[in-house]
């Protein structure tokens, strides 16, 4: 049944009409100035067959343009709006340890009657699955248990429903039965009366409904953990939007709550001595994320940002906000049509790539963890979308939180040292990612990571999946006194999230091979001094070059599709010729004179080997049973497997999308450089010196 609420004011035309025959008048005295509240049938021929991302069928006659149509900002205008908003939020509730303390220490049996609330519920849960393996009745009983558990983190109330919606995106840890009822903790839950919604608009807002909107839902088309959403046409500008309003009282619950977490938190810090980590500061950054979430507006300044950040990516789409219609309990922004990424049958029925999505929504959060350090923290199914023409939605901001400059460029040297299994460097990069302190030796660490990277596989660490990783350096953590920052939480949390959404598409999809190509850029391209460090260290070792390395990066790297060939070759000379490089170029000038030798006598060997017979004892000096110079089959094999790879290298180059001879150019300009001069005598000295040393071996072999 479609539903539309049309108010006093002149609607656009066909939005509103009189009940056909056979259709039901609702009568709602208690909303504000509602004229008809219309309730019928919807039919193939009123809608257009699309729908919303919590499932609504749109009406055809109530269309208006597109609600994500491009509309000139007046910014001026925009910014005294967005000011009035953060005016009318000025009394948001934030989160305060200090303030939670005062507050609750002083009701003692509200806390022991939420504790025991609490216990209760969970108790009895877990007390009927231990019954239920008893009796060998487990599986029989699963999607009983499951609706029982989903039925009971409703009723716990906000906090509980943030845990259960992260397990609902993990297919690896909750069976399918609970990842099934588990969802319905993302938009489907218990809904609070429309009056007290629909009278928080006017309370917050100052005006009346019909000022506002041409048309509002007479029903929430969601209920989420925080709020309650409603779909609207503004009056303005007949743009569909999507309201969400906030539960009542819903800082008095998590507050409670969130008082309760950081009193266990300290009872663990001080008692459980396996977990290193200050499990009260992670409390606090997810108690401050939350908050955050509460404050609406804090939420559209989040979606501002994000779309600024992130928009410029056709494949992703963030709505827009309305300032002059949001404050601290109501927010108001583009109405999206799509379909939630966990409902895999409705997207297939759309004709749309349910693993293409996923890969958009993996490198856009790439970038947010890793480029400008401000991502969503909380991708659930719920709050992305897959719009009708293939784009990734993100539709909720309320949860984001940053990543650290430091640690953003130390995670992408650590995956990278991962897949390479170069464990001495990510014992290294914990103290950048500030796991450890300087003073902490790490020489013990790389046996333990060295053991769980070469058991858990027997090709590349690429295919492990994320779960495994965290596992795996879990493991570690809790031997040696790593103390994990609270943001790096909701880094995995978020992470964790992105591999749950995956699975949903393969269950044998890996993250970190999709995103490795993300990494292989970065590392290869990007001019930050930590990088192009973490890359002269991957790359040269014991002052030899590790081409395969450098081949593997190519490799990968060429599959991101923002990859760039001249990106990637002048970091590499700036650092080269820079004043920093000394060290660096002696190295170069070495490595440069194994690779002439490889290249001259590996032509030579070929040479020789497509010579007819009988000129090759004229070649050899009358020696037919060899060239004229001497080589075991291991050197043979060295030169030719290095002149081999060096020329796979140059073609990966010259094969990029984008290379071009006039790439080239900069790097003619930089040759003018005075280091660069100084670099070639010895250049061209080390590559005489190495062939007339290999010459001259050759000739004292031949005398024996």
């Amino acid at each position: 049944m479609t539903v539309a609420v049309c108010l006093s004011s002149p609607p656009s035309p066909g939005l509103c009409r009189r009940p056909p025959p056979g259709s039901h008048r609702i009568s709602r005295p208690r909303l504000p100035r509602a004229a008809i509240i219309e309730a019928r049938p919807s039919t193939a021929s009123e809608t257009d067959g699309s729908s919303g991302p919590y499932g609504i069928q749109l009406v055809a006659e109530a269309k208006t343009p597109m609600a994500l149509a491009v509309i000139p900002k007046d910014n001026t205008k925009d910014t005294q709006a967005e000011a009035r908003a953060m005016a009318r939020a000025a009394n948001a509730t934030v989160y305060s340890p200090q303030l939670l303390v005062a507050k609750y220490a002083s009701k003692p049996f509200k806390v022991l009657s939420r504790m025991l609330e609490i216990f209760t519920a969970l108790g009895t849960f877990a007390l009927k699955l231990f019954l239920d393996q008893r009796q060998g009745k487990l599986e029989e009983r699963k999607r009983q248990r499951a609706v029982e558990l989903t039925k009971t983190l409703s009723r716990l109330g906000p906090t509980f429903v943030k845990i259960g919606q992260g397990l609902s995106t993990r297919p690896d840890i909750c069976p399918a039965e609970y990842l099934e009822e588990l969802a319905e903790l993302q938009d489907a839950l218990p809904t609070f009366p429309n009056e007290e919604a629909l009278a928080c608009i006017e309370r917050e807002l100052g005006m009346s409904l019909d000022s506002i909107y041409s048309i509002i839902s007479a029903e929430p088309i969601a209920a989420a953990s925080l709020g309650q959403v409603y779909k609207a046409q503004l009056k303005f500008s007949g743009r569909f939007v999507a309201v969400k309003i906030q539960r009542p009282g819903i800082d008095e619950t998590i507050g409670l709550d969130f008082y309760l977490l950081r009193g266990l938190g300290f009872l663990i810090n001080k008692y459980v001595d396996i977990i290193t980590t200050d499990v009260v500061a992670l409390v606090d950054e997810f108690a401050k994320s939350v908050y955050q979430e509460l404050n609406y507006v804090q939420e559209g300044q989040n979606a501002c940002r994000f779309k600024k950040l992130y928009g410029d990516n056709k494949e992703v789409i963030v709505p827009n906000i309305y300032w002059d219609y949001t404050s601290s309990k109501v927010l108001t922004m583009d109405w999206v049509n799509g379909i939630k990424l966990s409902e895999q049958e409705a997207i297939k029925k759309q004709g749309l790539n349910l693993l293409n999505l996923v890969n958009i929504g993996i490198q856009c959060s790439l970038r947010q963890l890793l480029e400008f350090g401000f991502f969503h923290a909380d991708p659930h199914p719920g709050n992305l979308l897959a719009t009708p023409d293939g784009k990734l939605a993100f539709i909720d901001f309320g949860m984001m939180s940053e990543t650290p400059e430091e640690a953003r460029f130390a995670i992408i040297s650590h995956v990278v040292h991962m897949v390479n299994r170069d464990y001495d460097a990510m014992a290294r990069d914990y103290y950048a990612l500030n796991f450890l302190t300087r003073d902490v030796d790490v020489s013990p660490i790389v046996p333990v990571l060295r053991n769980f990277f070469d058991d858990a596989l027997n090709s590349t660490v690429s295919e492990l999946n994320f779960k495994s990783i965290v596992d795996g350096l879990g493991n570690v953590m809790y031997q040696y006194p790593f103390n994990v920052p609270a943001y790096y939480a909701l880094v995995l949390k978020s992470l964790t999230v992105l591999e749950g959404l995956a699975l949903y598409a393969d269950p044998n999809f890996k993250v970190l091979a999709a995103s490795y190509p993300y990494f292989a850029k970065r590392l290869l391209t990007d001019p930050n001094p930590y990088l192009r460090d973490a890359l002269v260290e991957l790359l040269f070792k014991d002052g030899r070059f590790r081409w395969n390395r450098l081949e593997n990066l190519l490799v990968q790297g060429r599959k991101d599709r923002d990859f760039s060939t001249k990106d990637a070759l002048q970091p590499v000379l700036k650092l080269l010729l820079g004043p920093d490089g000394d060290e660096l170029r002696v190295l170069v000038v070495k490595e440069a004179s194994y690779v002439a030798e490889a290249v001259i006598f590996g032509t030579m060997i070929d040479a020789y080997a497509l010579m007819p017979d009988f000129m090759k004892p004229l070649i050899s000096f009358g020696n037919a049973s060899g060239p004229p110079f001497k080589l075991s089959a291991g050197e043979q094999a060295q030169m030719l497997e290095l002149r081999d790879r060096v020329f796979r290298i140059w073609g990966l180059l010259r094969s990029s999308n984008n290379f071009d001879p006039s790439l080239l150019q900069p790097i003619l300009q930089v040759l003018d450089e005075p280091e660069v001069r100084n670099l070639g005598a010895p250049l061209v000295g080390g590559i005489t010196q190495r062939i007339v040393a290999r010459m001259l071996q050759q000739v004292l072999r031949s005398t024996k």
